[in-house]
């Protein structure tokens, strides 16, 4: 059922980026495997899938343990200062940096392990309360500047999560201004790369806006039983 569901999603991705004349390469794939076992993220990279994402970073720290490297990991959930050495220690990139004080200990946990932790910048574009992600541009472009100056930082893109909405222009208005910001800071000389943002109800919208990354998790290992705890998966 994974392998099959990846194939639905990376034919749906194909057709949109054909239709908007974007390159497939491009648009990377990001397979979310919170709440999914070490088998079913094996069952997805047999499938061909190379890009795993996840939300708790303990929970990606006892998966790397078992998968080590033979994956590309994502850490992609909100992540508290105290918990940052684990997704320093196994993600190849952090999408949800969204303070100053969080910067701060990534840098300093990537410097203890002599590590260059690629990162990108969570921006809220969403008006509900209950996502994350820096408030507003003038705290953005300082806690970018801020990137500067971290020995252990490589900043690379920006992060964001739409609003849960059937509005579609609303949606699409969320993923434009994170590409626009991204165009500001570039025109600062930062050279940013990636834009992150789109999940399985709106990737569509996410690539045609721009979306180097999507985030994918249901439409890929199916619906989640959140019964269970990482720590049983």
């Amino acid at each position: 059922m994974i392998a099959k569901n990846l194939q639905f999603v990376n034919e749906r991705i194909n057709g949109i980026c054909l239709k908007t004349g974007r390159k497939r390469s491009d648009v990377k794939l990001i397979a979310v495997s919170k709440n999914f076992g070490s088998d079913a993220i094996s069952e997805a990279f047999n499938a061909g899938q190379l890009e795993f994402g996840e939300n708790r970073a303990q929970e990606l720290s006892a998966k790397y343990e078992v998968l080590g490297s033979m994956v590309k990991w994502h850490f992609i959930g909100t992540l508290q200062s105290n918990k940052a050495r684990y997704a320093v220690k196994a993600a190849d990139l952090i999408h949800s940096i969204d303070s100053l004080e969080l910067l701060i200990e990534v840098d300093k946990q990537a410097a203890k392990l002599n590590k260059i932790q690629d990162i990108l910048l969570q921006y809220k574009t969403s008006f509900e309360d209950t996502k994350a992600g820096i408030r507003t541009e003038d705290d953005l472009f300082s806690v970018a500047e801020h990137c500067r100056t971290c020995k252990n930082i490589n900043f690379i893109g920006l992060m964001t999560i739409a609003p849960f909405v059937d509005d579609a222009a609303v949606v699409r208005n969320s993923f434009s201004t994170l590409r626009l910001l991204k165009d500001k800071l570039n025109k600062k000389g930062f050279n940013l790369s990636e834009l992150s943002m789109g999940m399985s109800d709106d990737f569509d919208i996410a690539i045609e806006e721009g979306a180097t990354m999507v985030r994918v998790g249901s439409a890929i290992f199916g619906t989640r039983d959140y019964s269970k705890t990482w720590k049983s998966l």
